[in-house]
């Protein structure tokens, strides 16, 4: 069915409000918006639904949240009694409408007979991951859009270990709400459940659990007490669920200097002070620099609205605040964390330390000079999830650490997602600890350069939104694959890589195929390695409008590296953007 006719039925449709009604009545002569809005459904990618929030098929509204919320309830009634009785785990950040949306999630669930465990007010991302695992629920929901901007939405699924629904749960899930084809859809009545026993609200002993199981990951919170009574950091939760469980972690550790920004610290779905709530834009710290200037901090933190991300900015020897990229502070936690666990005689034999196939690698070699195994997964923490339930039960290695480049980290297995607020923690403590051996963490980043080597690394996005831009993110990977490149900026590439097809080239210039076996599922990456340990990797992202490009490179010098991280970039982008 074309849009316009999906459009003449949601007009026509009983299940609008008049609100929504009129909304779809002012874009009546744009076809292009009709265009956008219906010709296709959201769909589940890395971290589930995302979208702008309208009216329509392609937007984020009740009927998606209610209709994804349906398939999802009609597969765990397919799994029988028991898994009902587990219930479904819900919660919510402050985006636009994300109590509403967790309220209708849980109405349908209770509809069809699941249990619910619905919180009443904001919470992080990782605590409704840790929750799944506490009340041992079959599934869970975070009603969330992560760090979009304000006029997205999202609505992500976990399953019962506590990760984002893995590829197996997804495809059911997603066939589940393909064959609801009506818009009329049901749910239950709120208050009716609640008598029932059927939607119940966890109290204030699931936080503190929470808490307490987050503490457990503090390596020296009694040696660094001293330090952290007046270390001077800065916090900001830019205006989303952070400030409380944070700032709770922070002060148990002892940190009492902290500053907070008073213009982020309430929830607000407008994120009225920033461009976009995301900690891994500069932008985003603009006023926790200029609190930081006042306070002469020596720690700036910020997380996104969910609280499963992390930025950071340290001083460099001059006083200049220096935002890290999301590898940096990823190796700088391994490298503090695992010889913490060695100095403490607690580093298992079989300790294992998870990144990305575009993690940098600098945190692998600081974990195989541990005798750390590092296995790498594709983009997005579900993947993690699932090799931390593997190992769990095989106990082949046991997970110590996770980290992507994109300001996600884990640490511990209380929960199964990337979790801000036990990294904020323990960049704090890592902090007070390396200034307790008359070290700043500049100086630390140095130091770990030179004893490894100078790992620089650029992740570049390019946005393109739409259906035009769907089509020109495609047409530039087919485009790809079509010519690989035998070199970007003069440097070989030595091997690609290709995890849509499951094939490797090595001798690239006669595109020589290998039987080697890449042990991922299938998903639409190019990876090009160059020589002397450069490598490039090319992605759709799968919960933005965006191609995504990263860079990393491995030189003696910083300003070798610096030159030849820019070469590749500008080298890779014309590449690319020939395609458009």
């Amino acid at each position: 069915m074309v849009a316009k006719d999906v459009y003449l039925q949601w007009l026509q449709g009983e299940f609008l409000t008049e609100a929504e009604k009129a909304e779809l009545k002012a874009i009546a002569q744009d076809s292009q918006e009709i265009e956008e809005r219906f010709y296709k459904g959201l769909s589940f990618g890395t971290a589930g639904l995302r979208g702008i929030l309208g009216v329509g098929t392609n937007r984020m509204n009740t009927y998606v949240v209610r209709r994804a919320t349906l398939g999802l309830a009609n597969y765990i009634v397919s799994l029988g009694e028991e898994a009902k009785a587990q219930g479904v785990v819900i919660a919510f950040d402050n985006r636009r409408f994300s109590p509403e949306f967790a309220q209708e999630a849980a109405s349908v669930l209770a509809g069809q007979g699941i249990k619910v465990y619905l919180y009443e007010k904001l919470r992080p991302v990782p605590q409704l991951s840790f929750s799944v695992r506490h009340f041992k629920a079959i599934a869970g929901i975070m009603v969330t859009a992560s760090h979009n901007p304000a006029q997205y939405n999202g609505y992500k699924v976990f399953w019962q270990d506590g990760a984002q629904i893995a590829n197996e749960q997804a495809d059911a899930i997603t066939k589940a709400i393909e064959a609801i084809t009506a818009y009329d859809l049901p749910s239950y009545d709120l208050a009716k459940a609640k008598e029932q026993g059927l939607i119940v609200h966890p109290g204030i002993h699931v936080d503190q659990a929470y808490y307490d199981i987050i503490f457990k990951q503090s390596l020296y919170s009694k040696e660094i007490a001293e330090i952290a009574a007046d270390y001077p950091l800065v916090y900001t939760p830019l205006h989303g669920t952070g400030e409380i469980p944070v700032s709770t972690m922070l002060q148990r550790l002892g940190f009492n200097n902290i500053h907070l920004v008073k213009e982020q610290a309430e929830p607000d779905s407008e994120f009225p002070t920033v461009v976009s709530p995301n900690p891994e834009d500069p932008r985003a710290f603009d006023l926790a620099l200029d609190l930081a200037k006042q306070v002469k901090a020596k720690l700036i933190l910020a997380t996104d609205p969910d609280s499963d991300r992390v930025g950071v900015m340290i001083p460099d020897r001059n006083g200049e605040y220096l935002l890290l990229t999301g590898n940096q502070t990823g190796f700088l936690l391994t490298y503090y964390f695992l010889n913490g666990l060695k100095d403490l005689n607690r580093l298992p034999e079989n300790g294992l330390l998870i990144t990305t196939i575009v993690t940098a690698n600098l945190g692998a070699e600081i974990a195989a000079s541990l005798n750390v195994k590092n296995i790498k997964t594709l983009t997005g923490f579900k993947y993690m999830g699932e090799k931390i339930k593997e190992f769990e039960s095989t106990k082949e290695y046991e997970f110590l650490l996770g980290y992507e480049e994109s300001y996600g980290y884990l640490v511990g297995t209380h929960a199964r997602d990337k979790d801000g607020v036990v990294t904020a923690m323990l960049v704090a403590e890592m902090a007070a600890f390396y200034e307790s051996q008359g070290m700043s963490l500049y100086d630390l980043l140095y130091k770990i350069y030179e004893d490894y080597g100078y790992y620089l690394d650029e992740t570049k996005s390019l946005t393109l939104e739409g259906i035009e831009g769907l089509a020109k993110i495609k047409k530039a990977m087919v485009d790809l694959r079509a010519e690989l490149p035998v070199e970007f900026a003069g440097v070989k590439v030595e091997r690609i890589e290709d995890i849509l097809e499951g094939q490797v080239y090595v001798n690239v210039s006669s595109l020589q195929k290998t039987d080697d076996k890449i042990d991922l599922p299938n998903e639409n990456v190019l990876k090009f390695f160059l020589e002397n340990e450069a490598w490039i990797a090319v992605r759709p992202s799968g919960t933005e409008p965006k191609l995504k490009i990263y860079i990393g490179v491995k030189e003696k010098s910083e300003e070798k590296a610096e030159l030849l991280l820019k070469s590749l970039m500008q080298d890779a982008l014309v590449k690319i953007e020939a395609s458009f």
